[in-house]
């Protein structure tokens, strides 16, 4: 399992006249089955991507076809991670061999 970090390298105003491309690239990521979340960095520097892929070169290259990395506004970087425990819904997306928490709520408790 791998988390992207995107780190903003241009004002605000030029992130967000290319979001619309950025988040065409991130649909598509799910779609294809490599993205398992995403969001903002709180306060908004860049963003997260939790993503499976068959390696971080993989991920790497993929990485380079979002418009923010293509056009300069954001550079990535790539922290690999083995999961040792993890929620049930995450089952799938698990390394084998590791164990899910057992008795936890279905649904996010605000």
């Amino acid at each position: 399992m791998f988390l992207v970090l995107l780190t903003y390298e241009r004002p605000l105003a030029e992130i967000d006249k290319k979001m619309r491309a950025h988040v065409a690239f991130l649909e598509k990521g799910y779609r294809a089955g490599v993205f398992l979340a995403s969001g903002r960095q709180m306060p908004r520097a860049g963003g997260v991507i939790l993503a499976v892929a068959p390696s971080r070169e993989d991920l790497a290259t993929l990485m380079e076809q979002d418009p923010f990395v293509s056009e300069g506004l954001a550079r990535f970087e790539i922290v690999e991670f083995r999961t040792s425990l993890h929620h049930p819904a995450l089952a799938s997306f698990a390394d084998a061999g590791t164990r899910a928490v057992r008795d936890v709520p279905s649904s996010r408790r605000e």
